[in-house]
């Protein structure tokens, strides 16, 4: 089923709302910057700011709503800042740190269905409490399968593969702490691959994730799994046609910066 207009207007909307927003709310980090400004002009030197202000953006909103809004487009239970709530037993907490602990050292080989297992069998049933990894960047549901992602900066470093997978693993306890039987899935989502037309290559840590069972999806992979074959092609032309709406809006305010 291809997306339908009225998602892609949905999206195409949203992006051009959201520049708009950040055009009007919009000043360069710093108004007297010499040796930046005479090397590079004001004007670049506004616009590199302002992207920088709009990949803070991306990562904070944009990703989590557009993933929504497709899944939702496919009859999905989809959310974005999911609250996962949930209770961690002390012996649960002892099994996820000493998973997390041979992946790091090496000593084992990541494998999802196992490890879900492992916390499966240890868990115990506990409150709804919040916990300080309770949000979820994207939920959805697909085919009766829980899926909970952190949705990630494209380059995370060695600290930051090792946190998260440690919340993954938290996140899959959490759940379970409240429905032993549920089917869940914790995963990372990188939006895009910025290493195209190559493979991503920035796996830190062999061995930390079980990349062939889909613990990490990376651009394409992302996509077309919220939504379908197809998608990630279909996204891009829907973020194009929204550039092309606010390009004048956006020549125009840096102009001012010459």
């Amino acid at each position: 089923m291809a997306l339908s207009t009225k998602t892609r207007d949905e999206i195409k909307d949203f992006l051009v709302k959201t520049v708009r927003e950040k055009l009007k709310s919009y000043k360069p980090e710093t108004g007297y910057a010499p040796f930046q400004h005479r090397l590079l002009g004001k004007d670049k030197y506004a616009t590199f700011s302002f992207i920088q202000s709009m990949n803070t953006t991306f990562g904070m909103s944009i990703w989590e709503q557009v993933a929504t809004l497709l899944a939702r487009n496919k009859k999905y239970t989809a959310q974005r800042q999911y609250k996962l709530l949930g209770t961690i037993d002390d012996k649960t907490a002892e099994v996820i740190n000493e998973i997390h602990y041979k992946l790091r050292k090496g000593e084992s080989i990541a494998n999802k269905a196992k490890e879900v297992q492992q916390i499966q069998k240890s868990i115990k049933n506990g409150e709804a409490k919040s916990d300080p990894d309770s949000t979820v960047d994207f939920f959805v549901n697909i085919k009766g399968i829980e899926n909970f992602f952190d949705i990630t900066s494209t380059k995370p470093n060695m600290k930051e593969f090792v946190a998260l997978k440690l919340k993954l693993l938290r996140w899959t306890a959490l759940r379970l702490s409240q429905s032993k039987n549920v089917k869940v899935f914790t995963r990372l989502a990188i939006p895009y691959n910025p290493y195209y037309p190559d493979s991503y290559e920035r796996w830190t840590l062999k061995g930390l994730y079980d990349l062939e069972n889909g613990e990490i999806l990376v651009g394409k992979e992302f996509w077309d799994f919220v939504r379908g074959a197809g998608t990630y092609e279909t996204l891009l032309n829907v973020f194009q046609k929204a550039g092309e709406i606010i390009k004048p809006e956006l020549d125009k305010t840096f102009a001012n910066f010459k």
